[in-house]
């Protein structure tokens, strides 16, 4: 890691450098637009509750009532059903997954005006929600526009950090937003673990401080491990050899949590959606029902909150990896797995395989989902202060992808300059 770093900072990788620098700055007009108020609006004192996840993407966005208060999150949620209608479901949008480059664009294009549309349709849920019943309908729409311009000005930041800058633009806007909420955590933690009462609570409140951090850092190297695990099936091909391509052994990677953090969205948007309706329809037994089984800190609502993550899990990586055709794709390039027979037993040790994976990375998500809620009910301190959470877990996937295309841009580079250099002498 340091060596990549160090790389990229030599001379020669200027034009890298301000790739990096570009996206900084990016980032920071992104913060600076999560404390720019609303015109005639108020910060939201309520309890999020199942808002703030949303929240937290947005780096306290939504709390201030923002420009940026819905952040890009219509756009996630647009792009998870685009690529759920394009699997098979839409033959239009299958087809255009099969086009390239063009078919892609026109997929993003078609998912953008989507997203657009969900961020109007969300602007105009929440100024009812915060704004209460004593404003007319032109501020409703008024605010709703100024919240929808912000998203559609994030995305365009996005692209802009995707074509000019490094890594994926909308990922980082999300990993910064959730990031720039982590030193308010802990000065929060700090200030509710250690009372300056007496020597003795000083004492307990700075172990008790050093241990909360400890945790946090622990589950981190736990997330970074099983979201690079991976359990490699070796493929042996019948016209080729291993000593033909130096000794190396072909793989087939499967990684544990090949779903990412789709089935904790998933989950956690199926949750939102009666307690959305709750805040508009204002009835009691309604919103009794929902504040009681349905709610993540009652153990019906946190139950079923774990059953959707798992159930989500298991259907997304079934929907993502297709086992006949990876089965069939070996086939047909004369490749198998040793110890089994090509076609229908490679598809269903294949699907064996997958099955135990996903265990594992269903049940390492719905722990990683449910410590937070666990935390905030057993330790009695503050929403705020988390352990785990979404956030980690979309905070860490994108660092590694971010670092990953850096350290693939730097080798790339250190071998074409190897290459020019032995041109140059042979010549």
């Amino acid at each position: 890691m340091f060596a990549t770093i160090k790389q990229m900072f030599k001379p020669t990788n200027k034009d890298l450098r301000n790739r990096l620098l570009f996206t900084l700055a990016m980032l920071f007009v992104f913060k600076i637009g999560t404390v720019i108020r609303i015109p005639g609006t108020q910060n939201v004192t309520d309890n999020l509750g199942f808002l703030e996840l949303i929240n937290a993407m947005g780096g306290g966005a939504l709390k201030q009532f923002s420009v940026f208060a819905l952040g890009v999150m219509p756009y996630i949620t647009a792009s998870i059903i685009i690529e759920l209608l394009s699997m098979d479901i839409i033959p239009y949008l299958s087809e255009l997954g099969k086009q390239g480059y063009t078919g892609r664009q026109k997929k993003n294009q078609i998912t953008r005006y989507i997203g657009i549309i969900f961020a109007f349709v969300q602007g105009i849920a929440y100024s009812f929600a915060f704004l209460g019943t004593g404003v007319g309908v032109m501020e409703y729409l008024r605010v709703a526009t100024i919240m929808t311009a912000g998203t559609a000005f994030l995305l365009w930041i996005g692209d802009q950090i995707t074509q000019k800058g490094i890594g994926n633009g909308t990922s980082l806007i999300i990993m910064a937003g959730i990031l720039a909420t982590i030193p308010t955590m802990f000065i929060d933690a700090f200030n509710e673990l250690v009372k300056f009462t007496s020597t003795q609570a000083i004492f307990i409140g700075l172990i008790s401080f050093i241990v909360f951090v400890i945790i946090y850092l622990l589950i981190i190297v736990g997330v970074i491990f099983v979201q690079e695990a991976e359990r490699r099936l070796p493929i042996q091909y019948a016209n080729r050899t291993t000593s033909s391509y130096g000794g190396q052994q072909n793989y087939m990677p499967l990684r544990i949590n090949s779903a990412g953090v789709i089935p904790v969205i998933f989950a956690s948007s199926i949750i939102a959606i009666p307690a959305t309706i709750a805040q508009f329809v204002k009835n009691e037994s309604f919103t009794l029902f929902v504040n009681k089984y349905l709610n993540y800190n009652t153990i019906p609502g946190f139950a079923l909150y774990i059953a959707l993550i798992l159930f989500f899990a298991y259907f997304y990586v079934f929907l993502q990896i297709n086992p006949e055709q990876l089965a069939e794709n070996l086939q047909k390039n004369g490749g198998y797995i040793p110890g089994i027979k090509p076609g229908k037993d490679t598809c269903k040790y294949i699907k064996q395989v997958l099955s135990r994976l996903t265990v594992v990375g269903a049940i390492f998500l719905a722990v990683i989902a449910g410590l937070p809620i666990i935390f905030t009910n057993l330790s009695k301190l503050p929403s705020s202060i988390t352990i785990g959470g979404t956030g980690l877990l979309i905070v860490v996937g994108v660092a590694l992808e971010t670092y990953k295309q850096l350290e693939s841009s730097v080798v790339s580079r250190n071998y074409k300059k190897t290459n020019y250099q032995r041109r140059s002498r042979k010549a």
